[in-house]
Protein backbone atom coordinates (compact mmCIF):
# COMPACT_ATOMS: atom_id res chain seq x y z
CA UNK A 1 0.00 0.00 0.00
CA UNK A 2 3.04 2.38 0.51
CA UNK A 3 4.48 1.54 -2.59
CA UNK A 4 0.99 2.34 -4.18
CA UNK A 5 0.82 5.37 -2.77
CA UNK A 6 4.47 6.58 -3.46
CA UNK A 7 3.14 5.83 -6.96
CA UNK A 8 0.23 7.68 -6.72
CA UNK A 9 1.16 10.66 -4.79
CA UNK A 10 2.67 12.99 -8.28
CA UNK A 11 -0.50 12.32 -9.53
CA UNK A 12 -1.69 14.37 -6.13
CA UNK A 13 0.29 16.66 -6.55
CA UNK A 14 -0.15 17.76 -10.10
CA UNK A 15 -4.42 17.86 -9.02
CA UNK A 16 -3.33 20.16 -6.49
CA UNK A 17 -1.53 22.69 -8.73
CA UNK A 18 -4.60 22.76 -11.34
CA UNK A 19 -7.56 24.93 -10.48
CA UNK A 20 -10.02 23.29 -9.11
CA UNK A 21 -13.27 24.54 -7.33
CA UNK A 22 -15.20 23.06 -4.99
CA UNK A 23 -18.63 22.41 -5.75
CA UNK A 24 -20.40 25.15 -4.26
CA UNK A 25 -23.81 24.34 -2.50
CA UNK A 26 -25.50 21.18 -1.11
CA UNK A 27 -24.80 18.42 -3.16
CA UNK A 28 -27.46 17.20 -6.04
CA UNK A 29 -26.22 13.64 -6.56
CA UNK A 30 -24.33 11.70 -3.50
CA UNK A 31 -22.71 8.03 -3.70
CA UNK A 32 -22.30 6.25 -0.35
CA UNK A 33 -20.27 3.01 -0.23
CA UNK A 34 -19.70 0.48 2.30
CA UNK A 35 -19.37 -2.35 0.82
CA UNK A 36 -17.96 -5.00 4.11
CA UNK A 37 -20.20 -6.64 6.45
CA UNK A 38 -23.63 -6.44 8.28
CA UNK A 39 -22.24 -4.56 11.39
CA UNK A 40 -20.43 -2.16 9.31
CA UNK A 41 -23.27 -1.12 7.43
CA UNK A 42 -25.27 -0.85 10.69
CA UNK A 43 -22.49 1.38 12.33
CA UNK A 44 -22.88 3.64 9.32
CA UNK A 45 -26.64 4.39 9.62
CA UNK A 46 -26.22 7.53 11.52
CA UNK A 47 -23.92 8.86 9.49
CA UNK A 48 -26.47 7.98 6.37
CA UNK A 49 -29.10 9.82 7.81
CA UNK A 50 -26.89 12.77 8.65
CA UNK A 51 -26.18 13.07 5.10
CA UNK A 52 -29.98 12.74 4.11
CA UNK A 53 -30.74 15.92 6.81
CA UNK A 54 -27.79 18.07 5.13
CA UNK A 55 -29.26 16.87 1.39
CA UNK A 56 -32.93 16.92 1.52
CA UNK A 57 -33.33 16.70 -2.49
CA UNK A 58 -30.15 15.02 -3.14
CA UNK A 59 -30.14 12.07 -5.34
CA UNK A 60 -28.35 9.34 -2.95
CA UNK A 61 -26.76 5.91 -3.96
CA UNK A 62 -25.57 3.73 -1.00
CA UNK A 63 -23.40 0.24 -2.91
CA UNK A 64 -22.95 -2.35 -0.59
CA UNK A 65 -22.55 -6.30 -0.26
CA UNK A 66 -25.17 -8.41 -1.61
CA UNK A 67 -25.41 -10.17 1.60
CA UNK A 68 -26.61 -6.36 2.59
CA UNK A 69 -28.99 -5.99 -0.24
CA UNK A 70 -31.96 -6.70 1.98
CA UNK A 71 -30.73 -4.74 4.89
CA UNK A 72 -29.66 -1.64 3.32
CA UNK A 73 -32.92 -1.42 1.65
CA UNK A 74 -34.53 -0.39 5.30
CA UNK A 75 -32.57 2.53 5.99
CA UNK A 76 -34.64 5.89 5.35
CA UNK A 77 -33.60 8.61 3.52
CA UNK A 78 -32.07 6.34 -0.16
CA UNK A 79 -33.23 6.46 -2.89
CA UNK A 80 -31.00 3.35 -4.53
CA UNK A 81 -29.08 0.63 -3.15
CA UNK A 82 -26.94 -1.50 -5.49
CA UNK A 83 -24.81 -4.53 -4.73
CA UNK A 84 -21.34 -5.52 -5.35
CA UNK A 85 -19.46 -7.68 -4.26
CA UNK A 86 -16.15 -7.02 -3.77
CA UNK A 87 -13.47 -10.46 -4.34
CA UNK A 88 -11.66 -9.54 -1.03
CA UNK A 89 -15.00 -9.64 1.21
CA UNK A 90 -17.51 -11.87 -0.76
CA UNK A 91 -17.94 -15.15 1.33
CA UNK A 92 -19.95 -17.36 0.18
CA UNK A 93 -21.29 -14.32 -2.37
CA UNK A 94 -19.91 -14.74 -6.32
CA UNK A 95 -17.20 -11.83 -6.04
CA UNK A 96 -17.34 -9.69 -9.10
CA UNK A 97 -14.58 -9.56 -11.29
CA UNK A 98 -12.95 -6.46 -12.58
CA UNK A 99 -14.26 -5.71 -15.60
CA UNK A 100 -17.60 -6.21 -13.28
CA UNK A 101 -15.87 -3.63 -11.09
CA UNK A 102 -14.88 -1.37 -14.28
CA UNK A 103 -17.97 -0.89 -15.70
CA UNK A 104 -19.45 -0.14 -12.07
CA UNK A 105 -17.27 2.72 -12.09
CA UNK A 106 -18.35 3.69 -15.72
CA UNK A 107 -22.22 3.75 -14.49
CA UNK A 108 -21.41 5.95 -11.68
CA UNK A 109 -19.09 8.70 -13.78
CA UNK A 110 -22.53 8.63 -15.91
CA UNK A 111 -24.60 9.86 -13.40
CA UNK A 112 -22.10 12.62 -12.46
CA UNK A 113 -21.97 12.10 -8.51
CA UNK A 114 -21.37 15.78 -6.73
CA UNK A 115 -19.65 13.90 -4.15
CA UNK A 116 -19.11 10.02 -3.09
CA UNK A 117 -18.06 9.50 0.55
CA UNK A 118 -15.83 5.55 1.05
CA UNK A 119 -16.67 4.69 4.32
CA UNK A 120 -14.29 1.92 4.37
CA UNK A 121 -10.13 2.97 4.63
CA UNK A 122 -9.57 0.66 1.39
CA UNK A 123 -7.35 1.40 -1.44
CA UNK A 124 -9.21 -0.87 -3.60
CA UNK A 125 -12.60 0.78 -2.64
CA UNK A 126 -10.79 4.25 -2.73
CA UNK A 127 -9.88 2.97 -6.78
CA UNK A 128 -13.26 2.33 -7.08
CA UNK A 129 -14.58 5.53 -5.99
CA UNK A 130 -12.02 7.40 -7.93
CA UNK A 131 -13.42 5.32 -10.92
CA UNK A 132 -16.43 6.84 -10.34
CA UNK A 133 -15.63 10.33 -11.07
CA UNK A 134 -17.38 12.09 -8.28
CA UNK A 135 -16.02 15.94 -8.43
CA UNK A 136 -15.49 15.71 -4.51
CA UNK A 137 -14.12 11.91 -3.05
CA UNK A 138 -14.43 12.07 0.66
CA UNK A 139 -12.39 8.99 2.70
CA UNK A 140 -9.93 7.99 4.77
CA UNK A 141 -5.86 7.08 3.51
CA UNK A 142 -5.02 4.51 6.39
CA UNK A 143 -5.14 1.68 4.17
CA UNK A 144 -3.69 3.67 1.19
CA UNK A 145 -5.51 5.42 -1.57
CA UNK A 146 -5.11 8.53 -0.33
CA UNK A 147 -3.48 10.47 -3.37
CA UNK A 148 -6.99 9.16 -5.35
CA UNK A 149 -9.02 11.52 -2.48
CA UNK A 150 -9.53 14.99 -2.76
CA UNK A 151 -10.73 15.00 0.91
CA UNK A 152 -8.60 12.53 3.08
CA UNK A 153 -9.72 12.49 6.52
CA UNK A 154 -7.03 10.99 9.09
CA UNK A 155 -8.62 7.84 10.96
CA UNK A 156 -8.76 7.86 14.84
CA UNK A 157 -8.24 4.24 15.72
CA UNK A 158 -9.69 5.17 18.98
CA UNK A 159 -12.97 5.97 18.28
CA UNK A 160 -16.03 4.23 17.43
CA UNK A 161 -16.59 3.43 13.93
CA UNK A 162 -19.48 4.91 13.92
CA UNK A 163 -17.71 8.26 15.34
CA UNK A 164 -15.27 8.44 12.50
CA UNK A 165 -18.11 7.64 9.71
CA UNK A 166 -19.19 10.83 11.15
CA UNK A 167 -16.11 12.43 10.74
CA UNK A 168 -16.45 11.81 6.80
CA UNK A 169 -19.99 13.53 7.14
CA UNK A 170 -18.09 16.73 8.85
CA UNK A 171 -15.68 17.12 6.00
CA UNK A 172 -18.22 16.57 3.34
CA UNK A 173 -20.73 19.19 4.60
CA UNK A 174 -18.44 21.59 6.79
CA UNK A 175 -18.98 23.88 10.13
CA UNK A 176 -22.71 22.90 9.88
CA UNK A 177 -21.89 19.22 10.67
CA UNK A 178 -19.47 19.74 13.44
CA UNK A 179 -20.21 18.21 16.73
CA UNK A 180 -21.60 14.86 15.39
CA UNK A 181 -18.85 12.39 16.34
CA UNK A 182 -20.31 10.84 19.66
CA UNK A 183 -20.84 7.85 19.13
CA UNK A 184 -24.60 8.07 20.51
CA UNK A 185 -25.39 10.64 18.27
CA UNK A 186 -24.07 8.58 15.18
CA UNK A 187 -27.06 5.93 16.10
CA UNK A 188 -30.03 5.50 13.82
CA UNK A 189 -32.87 2.84 13.86
CA UNK A 190 -34.26 0.54 10.78
CA UNK A 191 -37.32 0.88 9.16
CA UNK A 192 -39.14 -3.24 9.77
CA UNK A 193 -41.27 -3.99 6.84
CA UNK A 194 -44.80 -5.34 8.21
CA UNK A 195 -44.37 -8.21 6.32
CA UNK A 196 -41.53 -9.11 8.28
CA UNK A 197 -43.33 -8.50 11.57
CA UNK A 198 -46.03 -10.46 10.51
CA UNK A 199 -43.39 -13.18 9.90
CA UNK A 200 -41.84 -13.20 13.07
CA UNK A 201 -45.08 -13.17 14.68
CA UNK A 202 -45.80 -16.39 13.14
CA UNK A 203 -42.24 -18.13 13.75
CA UNK A 204 -42.48 -17.12 17.83
CA UNK A 205 -46.27 -17.43 17.90
CA UNK A 206 -48.51 -14.41 18.71
CA UNK A 207 -49.60 -15.33 22.61
CA UNK A 208 -48.12 -12.42 24.44
CA UNK A 209 -48.97 -14.02 27.84
CA UNK A 210 -45.76 -16.63 28.14
CA UNK A 211 -42.38 -15.69 29.49
CA UNK A 212 -39.89 -13.55 28.19
CA UNK A 213 -38.27 -13.77 24.84
CA UNK A 214 -34.57 -14.24 25.19
CA UNK A 215 -32.76 -14.68 21.80
CA UNK A 216 -29.11 -16.13 21.98
CA UNK A 217 -26.72 -15.59 18.95
CA UNK A 218 -24.28 -18.40 19.81
CA UNK A 219 -21.81 -17.71 16.83
CA UNK A 220 -18.95 -15.16 17.22
CA UNK A 221 -18.41 -15.01 13.77
CA UNK A 222 -14.98 -15.55 14.22
CA UNK A 223 -13.12 -18.44 16.25
CA UNK A 224 -11.02 -15.76 17.67
CA UNK A 225 -14.15 -14.24 19.11
CA UNK A 226 -16.21 -17.45 19.91
CA UNK A 227 -17.60 -18.42 23.62
CA UNK A 228 -18.56 -21.50 24.42
CA UNK A 229 -21.57 -23.17 23.55
CA UNK A 230 -21.98 -24.68 26.42
CA UNK A 231 -21.85 -21.79 28.50
CA UNK A 232 -24.53 -19.83 26.38
CA UNK A 233 -26.89 -23.57 27.00
CA UNK A 234 -26.24 -22.67 31.13
CA UNK A 235 -27.24 -19.02 30.60
CA UNK A 236 -30.40 -19.90 28.78
CA UNK A 237 -31.27 -22.65 31.21
CA UNK A 238 -30.38 -20.55 34.31
CA UNK A 239 -33.09 -18.15 32.66
CA UNK A 240 -35.59 -20.77 32.05
CA UNK A 241 -35.52 -22.09 35.14
CA UNK A 242 -35.38 -18.42 37.35
CA UNK A 243 -37.39 -15.96 35.14
CA UNK A 244 -39.55 -18.79 32.85
CA UNK A 245 -37.60 -17.03 29.18
CA UNK A 246 -38.35 -18.74 26.59
CA UNK A 247 -35.15 -19.22 24.56
CA UNK A 248 -35.01 -18.01 20.87
CA UNK A 249 -32.18 -19.16 18.97
CA UNK A 250 -30.56 -17.51 15.80
CA UNK A 251 -27.51 -18.20 13.85
CA UNK A 252 -26.66 -18.81 9.50
CA UNK A 253 -26.47 -21.87 7.79
CA UNK A 254 -22.69 -21.66 8.56
CA UNK A 255 -23.80 -21.51 12.26
CA UNK A 256 -25.67 -25.16 12.25
CA UNK A 257 -22.99 -26.84 14.20
CA UNK A 258 -22.66 -24.48 16.63
CA UNK A 259 -26.35 -24.31 17.37
CA UNK A 260 -26.69 -27.69 17.61
CA UNK A 261 -24.06 -27.88 20.28
CA UNK A 262 -25.63 -25.40 21.87
CA UNK A 263 -29.30 -27.15 21.87
CA UNK A 264 -27.73 -30.69 23.07
CA UNK A 265 -26.01 -29.06 26.08
CA UNK A 266 -30.09 -27.76 27.20
CA UNK A 267 -31.88 -29.62 30.15
CA UNK A 268 -34.82 -31.27 28.59
CA UNK A 269 -38.04 -28.91 29.33
CA UNK A 270 -36.50 -25.82 28.29
CA UNK A 271 -38.76 -24.15 25.73
CA UNK A 272 -36.57 -23.30 22.62
CA UNK A 273 -37.55 -21.66 19.04
CA UNK A 274 -34.23 -22.62 16.68
CA UNK A 275 -34.78 -19.94 14.00
CA UNK A 276 -30.84 -20.83 12.73
CA UNK A 277 -30.34 -21.74 9.45
CA UNK A 278 -32.13 -18.81 7.84
CA UNK A 279 -30.15 -16.03 6.66
CA UNK A 280 -33.06 -13.72 5.64
CA UNK A 281 -31.58 -10.85 7.52
CA UNK A 282 -35.16 -8.55 7.37
CA UNK A 283 -37.05 -11.75 9.02
CA UNK A 284 -33.92 -11.58 12.02
CA UNK A 285 -34.21 -8.09 12.41
CA UNK A 286 -38.15 -8.63 12.80
CA UNK A 287 -37.95 -11.28 15.11
CA UNK A 288 -34.84 -9.49 17.41
CA UNK A 289 -37.19 -6.63 17.36
CA UNK A 290 -39.80 -8.74 19.11
CA UNK A 291 -37.30 -10.47 21.73
CA UNK A 292 -36.91 -9.33 25.96
CA UNK A 293 -33.44 -9.02 25.34
CA UNK A 294 -30.80 -10.26 23.09
CA UNK A 295 -27.89 -12.55 24.10
CA UNK A 296 -24.77 -12.55 21.91
CA UNK A 297 -20.97 -11.79 20.78
CA UNK A 298 -19.32 -9.15 18.85
CA UNK A 299 -21.40 -9.76 16.29
CA UNK A 300 -23.27 -8.35 13.07
CA UNK A 301 -26.75 -9.11 14.25
CA UNK A 302 -25.82 -7.57 17.85
CA UNK A 303 -25.52 -4.24 15.50
CA UNK A 304 -29.02 -5.33 14.54
CA UNK A 305 -30.66 -5.35 17.82
CA UNK A 306 -29.32 -2.05 18.47
CA UNK A 307 -30.74 -0.45 14.57
CA UNK A 308 -34.58 -2.07 16.04
CA UNK A 309 -33.77 -1.04 19.87
CA UNK A 310 -33.83 -4.33 21.57
CA UNK A 311 -31.67 -4.60 24.79
CA UNK A 312 -28.53 -6.26 24.23
CA UNK A 313 -26.20 -8.50 26.70
CA UNK A 314 -22.69 -8.41 24.59
CA UNK A 315 -19.59 -10.31 25.41
CA UNK A 316 -16.78 -8.48 24.46
CA UNK A 317 -13.05 -10.16 24.41
CA UNK A 318 -10.45 -9.19 21.95
CA UNK A 319 -12.44 -6.54 20.49
CA UNK A 320 -12.86 -3.18 21.79
CA UNK A 321 -16.38 -2.39 22.47
CA UNK A 322 -15.23 1.38 22.56
CA UNK A 323 -14.43 0.68 18.64
CA UNK A 324 -17.41 -1.91 17.68
CA UNK A 325 -19.58 -1.81 20.98
CA UNK A 326 -23.92 -1.68 19.81
CA UNK A 327 -24.92 1.96 19.54
CA UNK A 328 -27.71 1.68 22.00
CA UNK A 329 -28.55 3.19 25.73
CA UNK A 330 -29.58 -0.22 26.65
CA UNK A 331 -27.15 -2.60 25.90
CA UNK A 332 -24.86 -4.24 28.61
CA UNK A 333 -21.37 -5.40 27.68
CA UNK A 334 -20.03 -8.63 29.68
CA UNK A 335 -16.19 -8.30 29.61
CA UNK A 336 -12.84 -9.27 31.88
CA UNK A 337 -9.94 -6.94 32.14
CA UNK A 338 -6.85 -8.75 31.22
CA UNK A 339 -3.27 -6.82 30.59
CA UNK A 340 -3.68 -8.09 26.56
CA UNK A 341 -7.56 -7.23 26.08
CA UNK A 342 -8.60 -5.69 24.40
CA UNK A 343 -5.95 -6.56 21.69
CA UNK A 344 -7.74 -6.04 18.49
CA UNK A 345 -6.14 -8.90 16.47
CA UNK A 346 -9.23 -10.62 15.32
CA UNK A 347 -8.26 -11.24 11.75
CA UNK A 348 -4.69 -12.10 12.98
CA UNK A 349 -4.78 -13.43 16.59
CA UNK A 350 -1.83 -13.90 18.61
CA UNK A 351 -0.60 -17.46 18.43
CA UNK A 352 -1.39 -18.34 21.71
CA UNK A 353 -5.14 -17.72 20.98
CA UNK A 354 -5.43 -19.51 18.05
CA UNK A 355 -6.92 -22.52 18.09
CA UNK A 356 -8.33 -22.21 21.35
CA UNK A 357 -10.45 -19.81 23.35
CA UNK A 358 -8.79 -16.81 24.08
CA UNK A 359 -8.51 -15.78 27.78
CA UNK A 360 -10.41 -13.10 27.68
CA UNK A 361 -13.74 -14.28 26.88
CA UNK A 362 -13.17 -18.09 28.53
CA UNK A 363 -12.50 -15.99 31.95
CA UNK A 364 -16.12 -14.42 31.77
CA UNK A 365 -18.31 -17.20 33.44
CA UNK A 366 -22.06 -18.11 32.55
CA UNK A 367 -23.17 -16.40 35.94
CA UNK A 368 -21.40 -13.28 34.96
CA UNK A 369 -23.54 -13.46 31.85
CA UNK A 370 -26.68 -14.99 33.41
CA UNK A 371 -26.88 -11.67 35.87
CA UNK A 372 -26.65 -9.13 33.16
CA UNK A 373 -29.58 -10.50 31.03
CA UNK A 374 -31.30 -10.92 34.29
CA UNK A 375 -30.95 -7.45 35.45
CA UNK A 376 -32.12 -6.29 32.10
CA UNK A 377 -35.38 -8.32 32.95
CA UNK A 378 -35.97 -7.44 36.13
CA UNK A 379 -35.55 -3.95 35.55
CA UNK A 380 -38.51 -4.68 32.44
CA UNK A 381 -40.70 -6.79 35.12
CA UNK A 382 -39.74 -9.80 33.46
CA UNK A 383 -42.02 -8.64 30.81
CA UNK A 384 -42.77 -10.29 27.20
CA UNK A 385 -41.71 -8.77 23.85
CA UNK A 386 -39.36 -5.71 23.68
CA UNK A 387 -42.74 -3.20 22.04
CA UNK A 388 -45.48 -5.86 23.68
CA UNK A 389 -46.12 -6.50 19.75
Amino acid sequence: MGLADTVLAPLAAIRRLLPRRRPAGIPGAILLLRLERIGDLLMTLGAIQAIRRRAPRARITLAVGSWNGAVARLVPGLDRVETLDMPWLARGARPAGIAHLLRAGRRWRRRRFDLAINFEGDIRTNALMWLSGARRRVGFGMAGGGPLLTDCVPYDPGAHVAANAMRLVERAFGAESAGLTEPREASARLSVPAEARARAADLLGRDPTGGPLVGVHASGGREIKQWAPARFAEVAARLARSHGARIVLSGSAADRALVDRLRAALPAGVPCWDLSGDDDLVTLAAVIERLSVFVTGDTGPMHLAAAVGTPIVALFGPSDPRRWGPLADNAAIVRIDLPCSPCNRIRRPPSRCTGRVPDCLAGIGAGDVFDAVASVLDSRGRGGPADGR
